[in-house]
Formats: structure tokens, C-alpha cells, sequence
């Protein structure tokens, strides 16, 4: 017989206090050059720490390219930002080999998304062939260049935006493609306070082109350590037979949602949204500092999980087509109690 590995113990209470401290700290930071989006800073510290890749939809000038570079500088890592065109070519992102003919020998250049933070900015309006290559390397966090491997950086994360407002000239994601994102966030407008800290920022000098990179809280390694915390993160029998309700009631959304709002979903969320749920709701645990992960966790995050996963039929706006798959949870019942350890 294969004897099966225990599970991890789960975090104690001194390791989620530091992991604590150490979020709030990220956290503060970027708060310090974002103002508000409170959504968007959620999203990508779930995204983080779950290892996991995000999408986002926002027309242009909400602060996205901000995001990616202070979460970025913040935890002392790589950045680099990639302007995705029809011309874009994979050799582009991954690298290629250039030949010296000093040396009369070829040398591998590698590409930008080797680094920790990889922002693809405007990702539909690469080719397919383009897309699919980034997408590969997020799958399997590794590129090929010349038949050598080379292993993407820990911690890799890739923040990948579209506009939904003008979509000439571009390709969209396939929703199979769509699927390898941990989570997609629509950025909305920001408040009308939040934009008044904006133009008090550039009027201070802390935002704008002559703005210095904000100072580093933690280190990748640091990071790394999270990550690896937030898989230890406690999950109930009860909560994951409520995960995988949640998914299924996607794929008989007429049952779940009714016939007027059940018709707009053609294809239900599939096994990886799934994990993604899983993982995202243990990265979301450990973020409001607890060491297992409630119902009402769960319910909070299937709408960044299950929107990359559920295909609409007569394809809705974009602002309200994943959550007309994660709605959902409103018939689904969670467990009686919230489990704990």
C-alpha cells in the first residue's frame, strides 16, 4: 500500500500574527500610492499569496500599471511591463538566442516575463500565437528557449489587463485560455474622495513622472514564506463540499439562478475553478489573519474565481457577466457553523 502524507499542521497563532504584520505592512505601502481600490489591493494580495495570476478589465487610466509596479517594489522584486501589440511575437516575451559572431557562438537572451511581477498590458490585442505562449509559461512556470528549460522566479505572478471598450483590431482571450487566471477583477472608477487624494498626490510630488519607487517592507523570500503559509491554512470537510456546490451550481445555472438569469450562462465554471476557489479562499483566510477558511470566505471569493471559468451565452457586459455565474451562492446553503480546527 502507498502511504498518503499527512496534512500540514495549521498555522499557530504566533505565525499568523507575523504573516499579519507582515501583510498589513505591503498592505500600508501600497495604500500609500493607490488611493482607494480597495478591491483591486484585495485581488492581487489574494492572487500573491495563493501563487495564483489575475486579470483585469478597466478602461484606460485606473491606476493598473500603478498597482503591478508598487506591489512589485514593495516586496524588493523584479517588475517588468509588457505593451502587448498585433506584432508582438513570442520570442518577444519568452527570449530567443542571438548570435555573437565575435565568438561564432549563440547566447540565450531571456525575456521579460522572467522576472517576479510580469504586467501584460492591453493582453487581447497580442496575436493568439502570442498569447498562447505567455500563457504556457504561466501554466507551467518555466520557458524553453532552444530546447534548454529555464525556471521562472519565485514568487512569478502575472497581471494581465484588457479593454473592454474598444475591441478592434484585437484578439479576445479564448475562455479556455481565460480559465488559467486565479482571478479576474473589473476596476471600476475610483471614489470621488479617493480621486481628491490623487491630485493632492501629484500635487506633493508623490505620484507622477518624477515619483521615486516607494521603500521596500519585505523581500521575495519573505513572499515565498506566505505562500507556503497560506497552503497550510485550514479547510473543513463541510466548506470544501460547499466549494464544490458552489461550482456545480454553475453548470445547472437554470436550477440555481432561475430561467431569466440562468439562460445567460452557457457553459458552468470547470474542476480548475475549483482549485482556484480552494486556494484563493486559503490566501483570503490568512489574509483577514485566520488560520482556517469559513463559508463566508468561500462566498467572497467565487466571484473573482468562478468569473474566468463560467462562459455567458449572449455574452453580457463584462462588468456583470462573472457575477452572474458566482451569484449562484445565493442558493447554495453553507454549513451550519463556521468549521475551525
Amino acid at each position: 500500500m502507498t502511504a498518503t502524507a499527512s496534512p500540514a499542521a495549521p498555522p499557530g497563532p504566533d505565525e499568523i500574527a507575523r504573516a499579519g504584520e507582515l501583510i498589513a505592512a505591503v498592505s500600508e505601502t501600497f495604500g500609500q500610492r493607490v488611493a482607494g481600490q480597495q478591491r483591486l489591493r484585495s485581488a492581487l494580495l489574494i492572487a500573491l499569496l495563493a501563487e495564483g495570476h489575475v486579470l483585469l478589465e478597466s478602461v484606460p487610466g485606473l491606476a493598473k500599471t500603478l498597482a503591478a509596479s508598487t506591489l512589485a517594489h514593495t516586496v524588493q522584486a523584479r517588475f517588468s511591463r509588457i505593451q502587448c501589440t498585433p506584432d508582438l511575437l513570442p520570442s518577444d516575451i519568452i527570449g530567443t538566442q542571438v548570435y555573437d559572431p565575435r565568438d561564432h557562438r549563440f547566447s540565450t537572451q531571456l525575456g521579460p516575463v522572467h522576472a517576479n511581477f510580469v504586467l501584460l498590458d492591453e493582453i487581447n490585442r497580442s496575436s493568439a500565437k502570442t498569447q498562447s505562449a505567455m500563457l504556457e509559461a504561466m501554466q507551467e512556470r518555466q520557458t524553453s528557449i532552444a530546447g534548454v528549460i529555464h525556471p521562472l522566479p519565485r514568487p512569478f505572478m502575472v497581471l494581465a489587463t484588457q479593454n473592454p471598450i474598444e475591441e478592434e483590431g484585437t484578439y479576445p482571450l479564448p475562455h479556455a485560455q481565460m480559465d488559467r487566471f486565479l482571478l479576474k477583477e473589473v476596476v471600476t472608477y475610483p471614489r470621488p474622495e479617493d480621486e481628491l487624494v490623487v491630485l493632492e498626490r501629484i500635487e506633493a510630488g508623490t505620484l507622477g513622472p518624477d515619483h521615486t519607487d516607494p521603500t521596500p517592507v519585505a523581500g521575495t523570500e519573505e513572499v515565498v514564506a506566505l505562500q507556503e503559509l497560506a497552503k497550510r491554512v485550514y479547510v473543513d470537510p463541510a466548506v470544501k463540499r460547499y466549494m464544490v456546490a458552489l461550482v456545480q451550481a454553475t453548470r445547472n445555472a437554470e436550477a440555481a439562478l432561475g430561467p431569466r438569469l440562468g439562460g445567460y450562462v452557457e457553459l458552468g465554471a470547470s474542476p480548475r475553478a475549483a482549485i482556484a476557489l480552494l486556494v484563493a479562499s486559503r490566501a483570503a483566510a490568512l489574509l483577514r489573519g485566520r488560520s482556517y477558511v469559513t463559508p463566508t470566505t468561500s462566498a467572497t471569493c467565487d466571484t473573482a474565481c468562478c468569473g474566468t471559468g463560467c462562459t455567458s451565452a449572449s455574452r453580457p457586459s463584462p462588468r456583470t457577466s462573472p457575477r452572474r455565474c458566482s451569484s449562484t451562492r445565493w442558493s447554495v446553503p453553507s454549513p451550519a457553523r463556521e468549521p475551525s480546527p
